[in-house]
C-alpha cells in the first residue's frame, strides 16, 4: 500500500515514525513543505492551494492514502480535500483535544498555531469532547513551529509564546501539543508543566491508518 505524507516541514515526521512503527511494510512518500513554513499563518484559501498541489503530487506518485500530518492543514482543509479528491483516502492529524478530556484532568492546555486555534474543526472538538468541571484553554503559538522548522531561537520563540501562562503552568494537568512541530522540542516545554501530561496526535493517527489500511486490504 502506497501513503503518502506530507507537513509544513519535519514536523509531520513524527507522525510518519509513529505510522511506521506499526505498519513497517507499507510503501511511504513525504513532503516536507518548508517552502510554506509555517501553515499556521496562512488563510483557509492559501491552504487549500497549497495543500491541492501537494496531493496532486503525491497521487502522481501512486498513493493511495494521504495522510496530512499538519493540525492546521487537517483543521482547515480535509473535508474540501475529501470532496476535491473521492478517489484518495485522507487521515488527518488533529488536536488531541478528546485523548486529553478523557485522562480526567481538570485544567487543559492546547498548544497550537493560530490557524489551527481558530479553526471551526477546533470549536468542534472542544464542544463535542469537554467534559463537566474541566477547563480548557487555547493558546496560539505564532512563530513556534517556524523557529523549530528553523532551528532558529527555539528556547526565546518557546518563552515569548508562552508568557501569557507562566504564572500558572503548576496548575496544568494536561498539555495538548497541537503541532505536529510540537514534539519535536517535547522536552523544552516539559520543563515549563513540570505537573503535566503531554499528548500529541501522533498514535491516534497511526492507529486510524492501520484501521484504514486493514479494510482496504480486506476490500480487495
Amino acid at each position: 500500500m502506497k501513503i503518502g505524507v506530507f507537513d509544513s516541514g519535519k514536523g509531520g515526521t513524527t507522525v510518519l515514525e509513529a505510522i511506521k512503527r506499526i505498519l513497517p511494510e507499507e510503501e511511504y512518500y513525504y513532503i516536507a513543505d518548508s517552502k510554506n513554513c509555517p501553515y499556521g499563518n496562512k488563510t483557509k484559501s492559501e491552504l487549500l492551494q497549497i495543500t491541492s498541489e501537494i496531493v496532486d503530487e503525491l497521487k502522481g506518485w501512486g498513493a493511495e492514502i494521504v495522510v496530512i500530518a499538519c493540525n492546521t492543514a487537517t483543521t482547515n482543509c480535509i473535508e474540501d480535500l475529501r470532496k476535491k479528491y473521492p478517489e484518495l483516502r485522507f487521515v488527518g492529524v488533529e488536536p488531541a483535544i478528546k485523548l486529553a478530556t478523557n485522562t480526567g484532568a481538570r485544567k487543559i492546555l492546547v498548544m497550537a498555531t493560530p490557524g489551527t486555534i481558530e479553526s471551526e474543526r477546533t470549536v468542534v472538538l472542544l464542544n463535542r469532547n469537554k467534559k463537566s468541571g474541566q477547563e480548557i484553554e487555547l493558546l496560539p503559538c505564532p512563530g513556534l513551529a517556524e523557529a523549530i522548522e528553523n532551528s532558529d531561537d527555539i528556547q526565546k520563540t518557546l518563552e515569548n509564546v508562552l508568557k501569557k501562562v507562566l504564572a500558572q503552568a503548576n496548575k496544568y494537568d494536561c498539555v495538548v501539543l497541537g503541532c505536529t512541530h510540537y514534539p519535536l522540542i517535547k522536552d523544552k516545554i516539559q520543563r515549563f508543566f513540570p505537573n503535566a501530561l503531554m499528548l500529541d496526535g501522533g498514535d491516534g493517527t497511526a492507529m486510524q491508518v492501520k484501521r484504514l489500511v486493514e479494510n482496504l486490504w480486506k476490500n480487495e
